[in-house]
């Protein structure tokens, strides 16, 4: 091509692929103005126009504003600066979108009334102050109030959901769930209960040690049983039961009685809240965490073994066990 040529709308529209209507339509807004005319009056364009054409095209298909495209084109607006304000602008749209869809497909998996999708929409937009207000708040109203010695300040930390700052739809949809199960009175009810029962195990046991949560103590006494497969009324559940109860009776100073084995399995029970672990699961979601493990298995199986030995291993010999 010849670089002091001048060609016409229609030699423009074979060089570039665009209708002369387009071209003509940022010619007459300033975007891509002719070099000359002919006598006819006819518009002429340099070959730089072939160029700014590409260019403002490449551009409105990145979705910038037509008044934005000129300043760039005609140097008024740095490149780097404009992609840079319109990348965050579409980082927003895209925040926005992710959270629709998740909503959405909420909806379309539950079944939801409009007032449920109302709710869900409303916990999905929240801002980050709102978010962190809405944990704070059933975090301490399911902590709160308690010693903090007994390790509740870590564990309010570690049920701390951190929502990123794009996050993808699964990590919105998880946040929706997890933040309609902070609501749950029931389970805040629950949790508090729980924390109690473990603020006082910690006060009554030695304040000094470091001692295993019960829960912990269960699975990984169980963990082998379940393996083996030994089931909980047999005879060789029998060492299992007696090995947690030692523990537990040991890490609180309290003898092994009956009493002692009511409250343990009071603690397991509470412990296997299928709502706290559906928390703990959308909270790996949230927080791009490994998911947990899910220790329903292991407090089934220890809560039917304790129940069948309510005062200790002389219970699974008794008639009708086997």
């Amino acid at each position: 091509m010849d670089g002091d040529a001048l060609y016409s709308i229609g030699d423009l529209a074979r060089l570039t692929g665009l209708t002369v209507k387009t071209i003509r339509f940022y010619s007459d807004r300033g975007i891509v103005p002719p070099t000359d005319r002919s006598p006819a009056g006819h518009r002429r364009y340099g070959i730089d126009a072939v160029a700014r054409l590409d260019l403002v095209r490449t551009l409105r298909d990145l979705g910038l504003d037509l008044p934005t495209i000129r300043k760039v084109v005609d140097r008024e607006l740095s490149l780097p600066e404009v992609a840079a304000a319109h990348a965050e602008a579409l980082a927003v749209q895209i925040r926005t979108l992710r959270t629709r869809h998740a909503v959405l497909t909420t909806v379309a998996r539950r079944g939801s009334t409009p007032e449920e999708m109302d709710l869900m929409h409303k916990l999905a937009t929240l801002t980050e102050v709102e978010r962190r207000r809405l944990t704070g708040d059933f975090l301490n109203t399911a902590f709160g109030g308690l010693d903090a010695a007994a390790g509740f300040t870590g564990i309010m930390r570690s049920m701390t959901p951190e929502l990123p700052g794009s996050p993808d739809a699964e990590q919105v949809e998880a946040w929706v769930e997890l933040a309609e199960l902070s609501q749950d009175t029931d389970f805040r009810a629950a949790l508090h209960s729980m924390a109690q029962h473990h603020a006082a195990e910690h006060a009554r046991g030695d304040a000094t040690g470091l001692r295993r949560d019960p829960a912990a103590t269960v699975r990984a006494h169980v963990a082998p049983a379940l393996m083996a497969g030994i089931t909980p009324a047999s005879p060789q559940a029998d060492p299992i039961v007696e090995s947690v109860v030692t523990e537990y009776a040991h890490d609180i100073g309290h003898p092994g009685d009956l009493a002692l084995r009511q409250r343990l399995l009071t603690l397991v029970e509470t412990a296997s809240d299928p709502r706290r672990q559906r928390y703990l699961e959308l909270l790996a979601v949230i927080n791009a965490w490994p998911p947990p493990d899910d220790p329903a298995p292991a407090f089934t199986w220890f809560t039917q073994a304790l129940r069948a030995r309510p005062r200790g291993t002389s219970d699974a010999a008794a008639p009708g066990r086997t």
